[in-house]
């Protein structure tokens, strides 16, 4: 009798900016069966990407997966100036001020650009790529490599708003307001491309019971998720006068897993708004009755070179790719599949999944990780919360942002 073999893991990469939605969206990922992280990389979004990374760190140490490679991605967006950032809702660190056990391990030699480039190689026609922050390094790994969109098997990405306003301004959303021509060239790439907007992400959000269900689970990765989703109910409550926190990272993971099944989700002609005018980072979407097909991908030399010089380098690589990918003015039209709605209330499914992390065979592979860098005073509760840190709120966040991230 010939034996049966197992399937094999499904490959993801995961490129994020390491924010509390991000975190609940890596303990899904990390608890998920049939699935292997096989790498992560970090944009400036909520945080900078180093400290993004330090973040991605600590909270993958937390789970005893020190198998994940992290990797610090782009600073800058491909045109346009910075203007990230999320401490209204994130913390000042990006993990709502939870101060975390400090990983033992750095960041991997080498940008997230390259690590991508590298996974999809290794992984060729089986790598699926996860977004759920800007789109700056998938960009420059199209500049870098144009081979890379046959080498991938999809793209999920959480971006963009259909119905509801921006929040990056009254238009647009703010994972694409941070670099809208990279967003233009990921859609405009021959890769199948699903999108779940920002406000499909509404009606799917953790509320106190799902933080006091985190808080009574044994394991330190559901206890800080837990001290993290408290800050940023807090701030919910200001802000908004409700103690909910919509999922859409955690949302588009799931969808990418198929945890969640869509109820509607047609394939649209989507553009996004790169002129420098008040709607920049806009996406528009439309039917594709009479439409073109998508354009195609392939860059030049030109393009590879001038991705390694720089922002104006960046640039220059941007406009050479989309030379063979004409599009209407201040646009860049592709087509992709749009989620508009969910069959189910996708949170209970996201927390009964969180909640098993500490028991997935993956995790118990792995050694614990070690509580050497934690008081002894904290040992005792292993969250470190911002109120009850020994390390102490301020201090500990400045100098650990202030501290650069070895490469």
């Amino acid at each position: 009798m010939t034996p049966t073999l197992a399937p094999q893991p499904r490959p993801i990469y995961l490129d994020c900016d390491t924010g509390i939605d991000d975190a609940l969206a890596i303990a899904f990922l990390l608890a998920t069966p049939g699935i292997r992280l096989v790498g992560i990389g970090t944009v400036n979004g909520c945080v900078n990407p180093a400290v993004a990374a330090a973040n991605t760190l600590s909270l993958l140490a937390t789970a005893g997966r020190d198998d994940v490679p992290v990797a610090v991605g782009a600073c800058e967006p491909v045109s346009g100036v910075s203007r990230r950032g999320a401490t209204h809702m994130h913390g000042r660190n990006g993990i709502g001020d939870v101060v975390l056990p400090r990983s033992r391990r750095n960041p991997v030699a080498g940008t997230a650009t390259e690590l991508l480039i590298r996974l999809a190689h290794e992984h060729q026609g089986r790598l699926e790529i996860i977004a759920v922050g800007p789109l700056t390094n998938l960009a420059e790994a199209l500049y870098l490599d144009p081979e890379l969109p046959r080498l991938v098997r999809r793209v999920t990405i959480m971006g963009g708003t259909v119905f509801a306003p921006g929040n990056a301004g009254k238009f647009a959303e703010a994972n694409i307001a941070a670099d809208p021509t990279a967003a233009a060239d990921v859609f405009a790439a021959s890769w199948p491309v699903t999108l779940v907007p920002l406000d499909v992400g509404a009606e799917h959000a953790f509320g106190e019971t799902h933080r006091r269900e985190l808080v009574s689970a044994s394991g330190l990765t559901q206890q800080a998720l837990a001290a993290m989703l408290d800050t940023c109910l807090s701030q919910c409550g200001k802000q908004f006068n409700t103690r909910r926190f919509a999922l859409p990272n955690s949302l588009a993971v799931a969808f990418a897993t198929g945890d969640i099944d869509p109820e509607r989700a047609p394939t649209l002609r989507v553009c996004v708004d790169t002129s420098a005018g008040p709607r920049r980072g806009q996406t528009h979407f439309a039917k594709l009755e009479g439409a073109a097909g998508p354009a195609g991908s392939s860059a030049g030399g030109g393009g590879r070179a001038a991705a390694a010089a720089g922002s104006a380098g960046r640039a220059a690589a941007a406009a050479a790719h989309r030379a063979g990918n004409p599009g209407a003015p201040g646009q860049n039209p592709h087509e992709a599949r749009v989620v508009l709605s969910f069959r189910h209330n996708a949170a209970p499914v996201l927390l009964e999944r969180i909640l098993t992390l500490a028991l997935t065979p993956a995790r118990q592979s792995v050694p614990a990780p070690a509580r050497a860098s934690v008081p002894a005073a904290a040992a005792a509760s292993p969250v470190l919360t911002p109120s009850t840190s020994p390390l102490g709120r301020a201090p500990a966040l400045a100098r650990r942002q202030a501290e650069p991230v070895p490469a």
